[in-house]
């Protein structure tokens, strides 16, 4: 059973998207298509947020609140050859900004625990091997 219920979609705000030779499609807010035939492996493509620095970004963080007394469940709308290709990172912070532990999602969907000292946290889309490929969003659950 389902608490809430987050999407998250790819804005058009590029500073937290890798540039290098990439062609990026903007068709509406779920549906990115994402093309660079030259990307490495590891290549983080995307970033999203849940807390930001306003002044210096002038974006309001993407991602929602959580905490590490709840579980949540992560669901990938992601089109790409073969439905591989993409790692999807959890990186968790403490209230220091210091990285508190991680988690690592290499399927569609995927359950998480963020430690009890979460404060804030980053999502991170990574180049799994993958050239191209059509975002449509990534929902978080917390669950009950």
């Amino acid at each position: 059973m389902a608490n809430a219920i987050y999407n998250i979609y790819w804005n058009e705000y590029s500073v937290d998207t890798y540039l290098y030779g990439s062609e990026i499609t903007y068709n509406s807010k779920d549906n990115v298509v994402f093309k660079n035939m030259l990307m490495p492996p590891g290549t983080v493509i995307k970033e999203w947020y849940s807390k930001v620095n306003f002044q210096a970004k002038r974006i309001e963080p993407a991602l929602p609140i959580i905490d590490g007394e709840s579980s949540y469940h992560v669901s990938v709308d992601i089109d790409t050859p073969n439905d591989k290709g993409y790692i999807i990172r959890f990186v968790f912070y403490d209230k220091y900004e210091m990285e508190a532990g991680n988690y690592i999602l290499t399927d569609k969907e995927g359950d998480f625990r963020p430690p009890i000292k979460t404060y804030s946290y980053k999502m991170q889309l990574i180049n799994g091997g993958m050239h191209e490929f059509t975002f449509h969003n990534i929902v978080i659950n917390e669950m009950i």
